[in-house]
């Protein structure tokens, strides 16, 4: 851990985040007290929970059916003449 003073701080941030990133632990303080901590950023990761939307989405019933001629013509391409 290291302990610096705002002045430093400022003058300095750059090797400081270098420190930071490499693992070490860097308190800013004042007048001797700290005031913060600088700390690698981690991403929060919050656990799924299955079934959240359980009850909540609603599929039609024709859903996997088979898609119309005119919609399927744009997906492969082709125009209307090809498809009649």
């Amino acid at each position: 851990m290291k302990v610096v003073n705002i002045h430093e701080a400022k003058t300095t941030l750059s090797q400081l985040l270098e420190s930071v990133i490499a693992g070490d632990e860097v308190i800013i303080s004042k007048a001797g007290k700290p005031l913060a901590r600088l700390i690698p950023y981690q991403i929060e990761k919050k656990p799924r929970t299955p079934g959240y939307w359980k009850g909540q989405v609603k599929m039609s019933e024709d859903f996997d059916d088979p898609l119309p001629p005119e919609i399927l013509a744009g997906f492969m391409g082709m125009d209307d003449e090809t498809t009649a």
